[in-house]
């Protein structure tokens, strides 16, 4: 009997009553499921906590539904809009375009053309299984190619060119290398031979079936169980690429290389990736400007705002420089959006709490059993709590699914435990990251992972899941320690998600006396930290529970809220770093990199900033002397002692994993109360990199006197407040012995207080604030 598989994905994150939500599901070994609608209570099945909780829901989906086995496309590439088959060509042709080939050699690859691989039909521009530049043409079941003496080389630009001689049938390949100072890995000193210009006799004519589409950096394919798929991807840069209905001269293509327009005469499409740029960004549609308007359209979010041929180096941004930024990256392993059809649509009922639920899927029996959740948030039709708690979505599609525990070489160093796997992990690393990767990944070619989507089965944002490369949960199963916290504190609450905070600004938060953060807020949209800003300014109060949160800079686009992009610049913690030139988002024109580098660090606004991670061990916050002060002493009411939390599922302590600071010199309040600090860390916690200036010993836990986590608390205007717990392990310390400890005590202190409208219990001692410095 076949192991029984089930995966599957939700078309939206959050759903308010009376809107619909659509599930995904593909499922390998079974033709049915059960699926149970359930209230998430809590993820981590730590023994030292409460386990995994749910509570079953009425729901008219809660029944058996047919299954059946669905495909994702990976691969970047474009179609092309050739309704009437302009581009199927029985005359004589050029195809043309300037290529950066990130990874030549690892099997054939399509740059552009009409080629159907099922049916060995059409023709195409290519690079052959060795790296090498070849066209080829294909009819009646037999193909013929002329091929470049010359393997081209990863990383350097090149002008390619083919034609094609319908009465003679003799076909042409040129390569030009186009290498400048700046826009390749390679200067000029590299004694290579680069070019190469081929003129062979080919055996057969292209020949056409209707239905193929015209593509760029992949071929069409098919086979029995999917009628259309992309194959033969291809991995680097094209940047402007056109097809003329004649044999260009090599005049012509001379000029086309250092250059030049398109010659009118036999133009039928001309690609110009650089045509749609605005201060905006620029889309997934590149546009033909020739006289049909054949106009090509991204499949998987190929990568715009990159240098293209002729980038000199001198401007960063493509705003300043479009005709510059004519690269376009793909990526034979990118998946943003499965596009599957849905399984189970259910309308939201009116009488459901605000909270996170699941569809929770289940198939078969025993150990071959399956099981999976599609989890999202039921939001207020009319919000009224006084406690929201903001779910940090945008995080989690930067970690989703992530191999940092597989493939990461330095990740048992940060982490100081060896990886501990679940079977998913495995599975998904051998299937090659059927799903995509996160933006901790890098593609096949080795170029970063900048974009992430939530319209794909992510088998890390599970409710039981645990990072293998810290051995506990993170983001999303962290999360729902604090949510577990929630459901029995006796406190109403409602649940929203980033991306209700990115589309409705301040408004999402407006309804609430105090917003609680997630364990790990790390990537923060500019309208999201906006909204935050405007929200404490105008007497909202926070929680924030993070560590490293409010950290990268990442964006949205309106009509595709699913996918998020984010650029990793030459400062902090990061996986990956973007290329020179590369500094800014396609999504939005904005640029990549730290909030902090952009003035807007996180000090500003909730108090602490990152200052290191380590996953070693976490350790106990101490109380300091701000935190008998009147105006602060009543957080810690009912709290016996100094120390707080020298307990906890997040690897033994309240303090730990990402952990941030107090400092004035990048923006906390000058009045802001440290009300306790850290007990040391060990050297597994290093300073972070973008405050070293100059390398030298001393930088670790135990010596250097940056690496802690500060516990803040300071007030805003309006009878606003924050309090920053400041450490990723706090929201898991709260289920510790069943919810009764001190850091749920302090929680709960913290809340009552900020839940209560009005002055907070020592507002009559603001006078004694402290001076400003």
């Amino acid at each position: 009997m076949s192991r029984i598989k089930l995966e599957g994905y939700t078309d939206r994150l959050s759903v308010k009553p009376g809107e619909t939500i659509r599930f995904m599901v593909s499922a390998e070994g079974t033709t049915q499921m059960g699926a149970q609608l359930v209230r998430l209570i809590h993820g981590d099945e730590n023994p030292a906590g409460p386990g995994y909780m749910d509570r079953p829901i009425d729901a008219a989906i809660n029944r058996t539904w047919p299954a059946r086995r669905q495909y994702a496309q990976q691969g970047s590439f474009l179609r092309v809009d050739d309704g009437d088959g302009r581009l199927a060509l029985d005359t004589s042709f050029t195809l043309h375009a300037f290529i950066y080939p990130t990874l030549p050699g690892r099997h054939r690859q399509t740059i552009m053309g009409r080629w159907a691989v099922d049916r060995v039909e059409g023709y195409a521009l290519g690079l052959d299984a060795d790296g090498r530049l070849e066209f080829r043409v294909a009819g009646g079941g037999a193909a013929d190619q002329v091929t470049a003496e010359t393997q081209v080389v990863a990383n350097t630009w090149y002008f390619v060119a083919a034609t094609w001689d319908a009465a003679t049938r003799r076909a042409s390949v040129r390569q030009h290398a186009i290498v400048n100072r700046y826009n390749g890995l390679l200067s000029r000193v590299v004694p290579y031979q680069y070019d190469s210009h081929v003129v062979e006799s080919l055996r057969v004519v292209p020949a056409h079936a209707p239905a193929v589409p015209f593509l760029l950096a992949a071929a069409a394919d098919r086979n029995p169980a999917r009628p259309f798929f992309a194959s033969q991807l291809y991995n680097g840069k094209i940047d402007r690429s056109g097809v003329h209905a004649r044999i260009l001269s090599d005049a012509e293509l001379d000029a086309l290389r250092t250059g030049g327009a398109p010659p009118a005469e036999g133009l039928l499409a001309y690609w110009d990736t650089t045509a749609d740029y605005t201060d905006a960004g620029i889309g997934d549609r590149v546009s033909d400007t020739g006289p049909y308007r054949l106009h090509a359209h991204g499949v998987n979010r190929p990568v715009r705002a990159m240098t293209g041929w002729n980038w000199n180096g001198r401007n960063d941004c493509f705003r300043l420089a479009p005709s510059e930024y004519g690269g376009i990256e793909f990526n034979e392993d990118a998946v943003i959006d499965c596009q599957w059809e849905p399984d189970i649509t259910w309308t939201v009922p009116d009488g459901l709490a605000s909270g996170v639920y699941a569809l929770k899927l289940t198939a078969g029996e025993g150990a071959g059993a399956a099981e999976e959740h599609l989890w999202f948030v039921i939001r207020s039709a009319r919000p009224t709590a006084p406690v929201c708690f903001l779910l940090p979505t945008a995080s989690y599609l930067a970690y989703a699914n992530s191999q940092l525990g597989l493939d990461a070489d330095i990740m048992q160093a940060i982490g100081a435990v060896t990886p501990t796997l679940q079977a998913v992990d495995v599975e998904n690393y051998a299937n090659n990251s059927e799903y995509g990767m996160s933006t901790y990944d890098h593609h096949a070619s080795g170029s970063g992972v900048c974009y992430s989507s939530y319209r794909r089965p992510l088998y890390n944002m599970r409710p039981k899941y645990r990072f293998p490369g810290i051995g506990c949960p993170w983001q999303f199963a962290a999360d729902l320690s604090v949510l577990g916290w929630l459901e029995q504190s006796g406190f109403a609450f409602e649940v929203i998600t980033d991306e209700d905070l990115h589309r409705e600004g301040i408004d999402a938060l407006r309804p609430h006396n105090v917003v609680i953060t997630g364990t790990h807020n790390e990537y923060y949209s500019e309208r999201m930290l906006d909204a935050t800003e405007d929200y404490l300014a105008s007497g909202g109060r926070m929680t924030y529970l993070a560590g490293n949160g409010l950290y990268w800079c990442v964006a949205f686009r309106d009509d595709e809220p699913w996918v998020m992009e984010v650029r990793k610049l030459d400062a902090g913690s990061r996986a990956w770093q973007a290329r020179p030139g590369e500094y800014y988002m396609a999504t939005t024109g904005e640029r990549g990199g730290l909030w902090r580098f952009r003035n807007r660090a996180p000090q500003k606004l909730v108090g602490v900033g990152f200052t290191s991670e380590g996953m070693d061990y976490s350790v106990p916050f101490r109380r300091l002397p701000d935190s008998y002060h009147r105006r602060a002493a009543w957080i810690f009411d009912g709290v016996e002692g100094e120390v707080i939390g020298d307990f906890g599922l997040g690897r033994g302590g309240a303090a730990g994993i990402e952990i941030d600071r107090y400092d004035l010199a990048l923006g906390t309040p000058p009045h802001a109360l440290i009300l306790a600090m850290s007990e040391p860390f060990s050297d597994n916690y290093p300073l972070v990199q973008e405050d070293i200036l100059y390398m030298h010993a001393g930088m670790g836990g135990t010596q250097h006197p940056l690496v802690r986590a500060d516990m803040v608390f300071f007030t805003t205007p309006n009878d606003g407040a924050v309090f920053s717990a400041s450490s990723i392990a706090w929201g898991q310390a709260l289920p510790w012995n069943n919810y009764r400890n001190n850091v749920a005590q302090v929680m709960h202190n913290v809340i009552a207080a900020f839940a209560r409208p009005g002055p907070l219990p020592g507002a009559a001692f603001d006078a004694e604030e402290k001076l400003w410095r």
